[in-house]
């Protein structure tokens, strides 16, 4: 039981489009996995172009079986596995929504979203500790400056300032 090739198509006026596909060409050599993989593409846009909006079949194609669901709107999925996969697995996966499908791409997916979540968290943490790693270094060049200041009245203006200071 094995899966080839998952594809999600659009079915417009003047062509079928081809939007995403995956590929699974590892069970064949090295040399054939190009030919096999423009094999299914082609198949799978003769498949869509030939079938109804609106409409659902599997078709035999040498020892594979494509399995195409083409929805009113003319998006299309097409799945092209061996014959021992099963055909009700396949519409499932074409029908629904992937996270519905399976549980595990539902977890996966998830994930996903939560590693979003966490990146974003991550930079915006990080920005602020640039902001203030700026404070501080701002702070501290002002400190300076202000020492700097402090250093070019004479010195009884300096006293007169200390006393002020400590009278508050």
């Amino acid at each position: 039981m094995k899966l080839y090739s998952l594809s999600v198509l659009y079915k417009g006026e003047p062509k079928v489009v081809l939007l995403k596909a995956a590929y699974d060409v590892s069970s064949f050599s090295f040399f054939q996995r190009s030919s096999v993989q423009e094999f299914m593409t082609f198949t799978s846009q003769l498949i869509v172009e030939r079938s109804a909006k609106g409409s659902r079949a599997s078709v035999k194609e040498q020892e594979y079986l494509c399995h195409v669901c083409v929805r009113n709107d003319g998006l299309a999925g097409v799945v092209i596995a061996d014959s021992e996969y099963p055909s009700r697995v396949a519409f499932t996966l074409l029908e629904k929504n992937p996270r519905e499908a399976d549980p595990m791409s539902k977890v996966q997916a998830e994930l996903d979203e939560t590693k979003i979540i966490l990146h974003n968290t991550m930079e915006s943490l990080l920005e602020r500790g640039e902001k203030l790693d700026d404070l501080v270094s701002k702070s501290e060049v002002l400190g300076t400056q202000s020492k700097a200041f402090y250093k070019t009245f004479p010195e009884t203006e300096q006293n007169f300032c200390t006393l002020t200071r400590l009278r508050k």
